[in-house]
């Protein structure tokens, strides 16, 4: 157990003229301590006369209790300077200053505060060692109680910061999930949370049991928005979407995985997911990736499926001109359709079959191993059987 080397409210034992002595020369005080506060470094702000003036106030304030407090047995701090230094300590806060700056002004207006109060003792009579350490001891208390009501401040306005904070990214999310708001609205809401444009995200459904580590773990980077049976966190896409990174954090949380899509198609993203959890297609306690059954959900007659699925497997073309594009997809049909076979195909399409082989060439160098895998080529079929219908 810690045991204070300073008197509880040592102020008691002060003596009387020292109200009389440093109120003679207060406004001169006021002014000396205001200066060197806004000389900590880091602390003031050039320019800035509100500031300025604030902090004149809460010299003012705090100098002017002091002296009520010589000579009684009152607590430290009435309401109002409590009120006052939380208030500063609460703007230290919106500034995203560090609290330590806002601590170090007030250390710096104790020691000045001690350094005016023994000199206006001396100027009126001689002053014994043990009055300047009862003195001392008034001080230190007094600024200590001055720094609680400061950090009490400044850790309210964090904590109101933090749930302002959470109410706007479940705003986000919940506009991302109804998919019906206005563009407008939705990056509005985006930059609320800083978030500079939206892009693509990846939706993951959890468990509600793991809601609150997913807000801690993706932080900047995600948002969850807490349902009746489970969570939804939508997850920019980066680095820490790809699935190795996916699989990795989200281990044994029963997660499942969306495809990554434009933020305006995010319930699309979200059904896929929830549909896949509700056939059981992943593992209970593994990660579970929506892409990994496209192919079975298209199968199922989900149109949203299949065309996650085209964009895929397709979306590798899309650099090429439009009339490239369309004979590679023919030729690869029907290349698909005739098991390889270069006449067949040629008999097809009309064409050489030296035109089959180069066409094949082409999409080998864009498909590579893929097209000698039955379930790539199964999903390609699938995908371009149901294009051309």
């Amino acid at each position: 157990m810690s045991v204070s080397l300073v008197p509880e409210r040592p102020w008691r034992r002060l003596s009387g003229d020292l109200s009389a002595a440093l109120g003679s020369r207060l406004d001169r005080t006021i002014e000396a301590v205001a200066l060197a506060v806004n000389e900590v470094p880091g602390f003031s702000r050039a320019g800035e006369a509100k500031f300025e003036r604030d902090v004149h106030l809460a010299v003012r304030s705090a100098l002017e209790h002091f002296l009520d407090l010589v000579g009684s047995d009152v607590p430290a701090l009435p309401t109002v300077v409590s009120e006052t230094f939380a208030a500063l300590g609460a703007a230290e806060a919106r500034d995203e200053r560090s609290p330590e700056v806002l601590l170090a002004a007030l250390r710096t207006a104790g020691r000045g505060l001690l350094r005016e109060a023994a000199d206006a003792l001396t100027q009126v009579r001689s002053v014994e060692s043990g009055e300047l350490l009862d003195l001392a001891d008034a001080v230190t208390a007094y600024v200590d109680a001055l720094v609680a009501a400061a950090t009490d401040g400044y850790a309210r306005q964090l904590r109101e910061q933090a749930g302002e904070t959470d109410r706007r990214r479940r705003l986000l999310g919940e506009l991302l999930l109804r998919g019906s708001a206005a563009e407008a609205t939705v990056l509005n809401a985006a930059a609320e949370i800083g978030w500079t444009g939206l892009g693509d995200l990846v939706p993951v459904l959890l468990p509600l049991a793991h809601a609150r580590d997913a807000r801690f773990r993706y932080g900047g980077d995600g948002v969850v928005i807490e349902r009746a049976d489970d969570a939804v966190l939508l997850i920019r896409r980066s680095r820490r979407t790809e699935r190795d990174q996916l699989t990795a954090a989200l281990d044994g949380r029963s997660a499942v995985v969306g495809p990554a899509l434009s933020w305006r198609r995010v319930p699309e993203g979200v059904r896929l997911a929830e549909l896949t959890a509700t056939l059981g297609l992943g593992a209970t306690n593994e990660v579970t990736f929506v892409d990994d059954h496209l192919a079975v959900l298209s199968l199922r007659g989900e149109a949203e499926a299949l065309a996650v699925l085209a964009e895929r497997l397709l979306g590798r073309l899309d650099h090429l001109p439009a009339a490239s594009r369309e004979r590679l997809l023919e030729t690869l049909h029907s290349w698909l359709l005739h098991w390889g076979s270069r006449p067949e195909v040629a008999r097809e399409l009309f064409i050489h079959p030296q035109t089959v082989s180069y066409r094949v060439r082409q999409l080998r160098e864009i498909f590579g191993e893929e097209l000698d895998d039955p379930v790539a080529r199964a999903e390609l079929l699938l995908v371009l059987t149901e294009r051309g219908s």
